[in-house]
């Protein structure tokens, strides 16, 4: 792969060169002239195709991850929180149980692996708010999850975006399975289709910036409608902040500035 410096710019593919753009930069690369078919059948790709096949389970289990945070996400993800999922998935696989091409997903196992994961990497989430709290808590029944945060200086412990007034606490919490190889399916599934790649986020009332709070912040959400939880799921929470302009007595959503980060896992 080379860079292009020409003042030309092209996409495409010519003469068996593939011209591209990534992060504002052209580049140049010889086209793959090995064939699917080769990859597939050919014992010399006998590896690569193991790690399709995990990289594909590592993509669907990642998938159910961040669907089960995708009410939230939105406003809290960079654009390559994707394949940053992706690849603690990926990193979990390789711990897992089974051949090659086939470890399972276990990532009840292995909720360490995203303790402290911000979605948006650039902005991480105790640098935009470092207030002392305890929690977030999950229950033992693993279908609660619960975080309370004293009384605290605004000016002390929030770093705000320009513009914004009033920001909002928030506690999100989702459920991901464990993924294994399906031979039959000649592909990964989850072990439990249910509860799997769903959640939901409980919000503070509006806070005003500037001095104390005036009390302590308690969130809650309740996840009992999945109960009971299957021992082969495994629940996430994480802890949000979300930044607003007030504007003639209306709360307005900045469209940037917010942040959140996995917190607690089991």
């Amino acid at each position: 792969m080379a860079r292009n410096n020409s003042f030309i710019r092209l996409e495409g593919t010519l003469d068996g060169l593939t011209f591209y753009r990534q992060n504002g930069t052209s580049y140049v690369k010889t086209k793959n002239q090995v064939s699917r078919n080769r990859i597939m059948n050919d014992p010399a790709y006998k590896r690569t195709r193991e790690n399709m096949q995990e990289f594909g389970g590592a993509t669907r289990c990642g998938k159910a991850f961040r669907e089960s945070f995708a009410s939230i996400a939105r406003l809290v993800s960079d654009t390559y929180v994707s394949g940053r999922v992706t690849g603690k998935m990926r990193s979990i696989i390789n711990k897992g149980a089974g051949v090659r091409g086939e470890r399972n997903v276990n990532v009840v196992d292995n909720t360490e692996a995203f303790i402290g994961f911000n979605f948006n990497s650039s902005k991480p989430f105790d640098s935009q708010f470092n207030a002392p709290s305890t929690g977030p808590e999950i229950t033992a029944t693993r279908d609660k999850v619960t975080w309370s945060v004293a009384d605290f200086n605004t000016d002390t412990y929030v770093r705000k975006p320009e513009g914004a007034t009033h920001f909002k606490l928030a506690l999100a919490a989702g459920y991901v399975s464990n993924y294994e190889w399906v031979p039959e399916l000649n592909t990964y599934e989850p072990i439990e289709a249910k509860p799997n790649g769903v959640g939901t986020v409980s919000y503070s009332e509006a806070i005003a910036l500037g001095g104390m709070v005036g009390g302590a912040t308690d969130l809650t959400v309740n996840l009992s409608d999945y109960a009971p939880i299957p021992v082969t799921t495994a629940l996430f929470g994480g802890t949000a902040i979300v930044f607003y302009q007030m504007v003639n007595g209306e709360l307005y959503e900045l469209a940037q500035g917010h942040s959140m980060k996995i917190a607690v896992g089991g």
